[in-house]
């Protein structure tokens, strides 16, 4: 039986979907939709202009010249040297170098007024958030009057639209690098030495971030959601979120609970107004109100949950959260438990 290559055909059929994947506006610094995403992105036209612009001349002169030595007849020996053509080349070289340096003093200048720009805002937040990185995982800290105060979530982070926040980057483990391209640029969380930078979107909007250095097994898991909303829907969610766990309605969510505390999963998160509190693991308090589970590998519903419960290394292999030994009554009742925690 003859064997016949499919590659080509595959990568044809998947070229223009890949293409058209940089179109999205769902993590995109092509979209920015904050003051520090719009000038990177007016950097990056630029750089591309002067990087087209570069490639266009180089091709045309290639060309020229390879045109030039078909169209021409040479009656010079190999070795014999042409004054006058040496003295163009010359003049030639010495244009393209004089060019290259005042491009890389362009490109230069142009960087130092968009980073002075970016931050010009430091200094002007009313709002600071500290972000943890984790393997693989992003632990989210807001902080109150007083350090008992202090809300802790994870993988999301809520801002009031029009308003620069300050957030506050460190890492616990490996080197991690924070990343919302439609709002800001890239930072590094580098263990033991803190950085910051300043987030601030110009409408209410749900915008992806990722970490973008590769920090392990499941680096391309390591997702984070940024809501962007009103002041007063803000206010509002910073207001539950500041309460503690709300009380079990009816007997499976009690068992849930008791399911939860009895296991090891109270040893590694913390459920405010419980007995649970473990800070290995995410914060648990308001599980519920999260759009997604594990760094936004899996949607927040029931069965991804209890399948998150039931093996999180299948879902995510190499996470730290280890596999919890939990009948099946007591799997569904923990996951009624924790779905009630909005």
């Amino acid at each position: 039986m003859p064997l016949t290559c499919t590659w080509p055909k595959q990568w044809a059929s998947t070229a223009p979907m890949l293409v058209l994947a940089g179109c999205s506006d769902w993590q995109s610094a092509l979209h920015p939709h904050g003051a520090n995403a719009r000038r990177i992105l007016d950097l990056i036209w630029s750089f591309s202009a002067v990087a087209t612009g570069t490639w266009l001349l180089v091709m045309l002169v290639l060309a020229a010249a390879l045109l030039r030595r078909r169209l021409t007849e040479t009656t010079h020996l190999p070795l014999e040297i042409d004054v006058r053509q040496e003295r163009r080349f010359t003049r030639l070289v010495a244009s393209a170098i004089a060019l290259t340096v005042l491009v890389l003093v362009m490109l230069t200048t142009m960087s130092f007024f968009a980073g002075k720009s970016i931050a010009s805002l430091s200094g002007t937040e009313t709002l600071t958030v500290r972000v943890t990185g984790h393997q693989w995982w992003w632990e989210v800290r807001y902080f109150g009057n007083e350090p008992s105060q202090a809300l802790v979530t994870a993988n999301e982070i809520h801002i009031p639209v029009g308003d620069p926040v300050k957030v506050e980057l460190d890492s616990l483990d490996v080197i991690h690098s924070f990343w919302v391209p439609s709002l800001a640029g890239k930072r590094d969380l580098i263990p033991g030495r803190p950085s910051e930078l300043t987030l601030i979107a110009d409408k209410p909007g749900t915008y992806r971030g990722q970490c973008a250095e590769f920090c392990g097994y499941q680096h391309a898991h390591m997702a984070i959601t940024v809501v962007a909303e009103s002041r007063e829907a803000f206010d509002a969610w910073r207001s539950r979120q500041d309460a503690a766990a709300p009380a079990p309605a009816g007997e499976e969510e009690r068992r849930g609970q008791r399911a939860f505390l009895s296991t090891g999963c109270a040893l590694c998160h913390t459920i405010r107004g419980t007995p649970a509190g473990g800070t290995l693991g995410p914060d648990l308090t308001h599980l519920a109100s999260r759009r997604a589970l594990a760094a936004d590998t899996l949607a927040m519903t029931p069965g991804a949950l209890a399948a998150w419960i039931a093996d999180p290394q299948s879902m995510k292999p190499g996470a730290k959260m280890p596999r919890i030994a939990l009948s099946a009554d007591d799997l569904n009742a923990v996951v009624t438990y924790l779905g009630s925690l909005e």
